[in-house]
């Protein structure tokens, strides 16, 4: 495994960029802003080697951009219903920055943070302090990004978290995927599998009902591979919410610290590349990149377009910290939180 690094310039300090290859030429780029995903690079049927992960062409416009790509939001990915937290009797209130919600830890969150690096002999383990209060989140929490690359074309995402005070935490990455090139425009022919039969209903601003509702007769229904914008325009009032798929399904066969093999498979049908996602993780926000026109300019040199890529959220349920009935959120001295993602690249 061959790594190496640049660094660029960013309104919060010098980034680091990580280009870690292995031995077929297939690569990843990692940046310290965020511990993103800025490039993935991996060969067709063909064996023609092109990046499938949505990429800026500056490494400083991932900086506080809307889509969040690539980055590790937190402490808490995705929504919490008007901000409002409560741990251990106490209340917390949240900036809002999404509607009437607070989203991905909020404005600055962990995403637009210049997180420490360090290089592993196949990867690079990223870490970031979040001190007491910080975005309103009760307890000094260090959370840790762990990279590791294989000859295989699998990138292992392993997401750890220790608190000194009881807290919440949620992690996951926001990569977008386009398997037919980064750039190659929209994603909507790709097929789509997800091993879930229920997925969560949400209101008009995507806050979980806590009910968990059957895939089976709606549009959400992925359990064969489907192309994404087969039902996209359904009649359905979800789908009308979000401009598309934004929404958590709830994995089937999930058990806490085991892995959930293959709980996501995306396919592109011209390039014939796969992307195997699994986890540890109870649920995937699926999101079809609804509202990426408008982007930063990528390396065509073009802005993203509505449904340009996939983001394929392995993560704890929306809202989790107000619904008892999920999986818990809940983190507490002594204890650490610990999930890994797994995205496997190949070829069909």
């Amino acid at each position: 495994m061959k790594i190496t690094k640049k660094t660029a310039p960013s309104p919060v300090g010098e980034l680091t960029l990580f280009t870690v290859t292995n031995d077929k030429g297939a690569s990843v780029v990692l940046s310290t802003l965020g511990a993103g995903i800025v490039e993935v690079n991996v060969p067709d049927k063909e064996g023609k080697i092109a990046n499938v992960a949505l990429s800026y062409a500056n490494p400083a416009d991932y900086m506080a951009d809307g889509p969040c790509l690539g980055k590790i939001p937190g402490r808490f990915a995705n929504r919490i219903d008007k901000g409002h937290l409560e741990v251990d009797g106490a209340t917390y209130q949240l900036t809002i920055n999404n509607g009437p919600n607070a989203l991905h830890g909020g404005p600055t969150g962990f995403q637009n943070r210049n997180w420490e690096a360090e290089e592993l002999p196949d990867g690079v383990r990223f870490t970031y302090h979040a001190a007491d209060g910080e975005e309103q989140y009760p307890g000094a929490l260090t959370a840790v990004a762990e990279y590791h690359w294989s000859d295989d074309d699998v990138l292992t995402l392993i997401l750890s978290a220790t608190t000194d005070k009881a807290t919440v935490v949620n992690l996951t990455n926001h990569a977008y995927f386009n398997l037919e090139g980064a750039d190659a425009g929209s994603v909507l022919t790709h097929k789509m599998k997800i091993k879930a039969n229920h997925w969560l209903p949400t209101s008009d601003s995507q806050i979980p009902t806590g009910e968990l509702a059957e895939v089976a007769a709606t549009p959400m229904d992925f359990r064969e591979p489907k192309e994404i914008g087969k039902d996209i325009k359904a009649d359905f009032e979800a789908l009308k919410i979000g401009k598309g798929y934004d929404h958590c399904w709830a994995l089937d066969g999930y058990k806490k610290g085991e892995m959930n093999e293959g709980a996501v498979v995306l396919e592109a049908p011209e390039s014939g590349r796969v992307l195997t996602v699994s986890t540890t993780q109870p649920g995937v926000q699926v999101y079809t990149g609804n509202w990426l026109a408008g982007s930063p300019l990528n390396a065509s040199g073009k802005s993203y377009e509505d449904y340009d890529g996939v983001a394929i959220e392995m993560q704890g349920f929306p809202d989790a910290p107000n619904k008892p009935g999920f999986p818990s959120s809940l983190l507490r001295p002594g204890e650490e939180y610990k999930e890994v993602i797994r995205f496997a690249f190949t070829t069909k």
